[in-house]
């Protein structure tokens, strides 16, 4: 039973891995690395991506148009694969967000107690 919130926390990332990868690439294109690191930060630690993962997702964007990768240098000269967000990424993200926003809400409604009558 210890471990339940743990395997919910991985079933929950499932099903917002590419939300969550296409909202870090709207901001600027990234590569592997550095998208790991960013989840990492801007989530305080919660996320933790993994390359079993983060590499798949990535492709699964890619094979739907929704990134694009090409080979840059980083600031330190080596040359890495950058993720691009596409506008059709960029649509698409508008989409998820929007309905992330709905499904929050409704989940927020039923699973928030009501005040209690005086």
């Amino acid at each position: 039973m210890e471990n339940e919130p743990g395997v919910y926390r991985r079933e929950l990332l499932k099903g917002s891995t590419e939300t969550l990868l296409l909202s870090l690439l709207v901001v600027e294109p990234m590569y592997g690395y550095q998208l790991v690191r960013e989840m990492g930060r801007r989530s305080s630690g919660y996320f933790r991506f993994k390359e079993g993962t983060l590499y798949p997702a990535l492709h699964r964007l890619e094979k739907e148009k929704l990134v694009v990768s090409s080979w840059g240098s980083s600031p330190s000269g080596q040359n890495r694969k950058y993720y691009h967000i596409t506008e059709h990424g960029e649509e698409k993200l508008d989409s998820m967000l929007q309905e992330w926003n709905r499904f929050a809400a409704a989940v927020n409604l039923v699973a928030q107690p009501r005040p209690q009558p005086s």
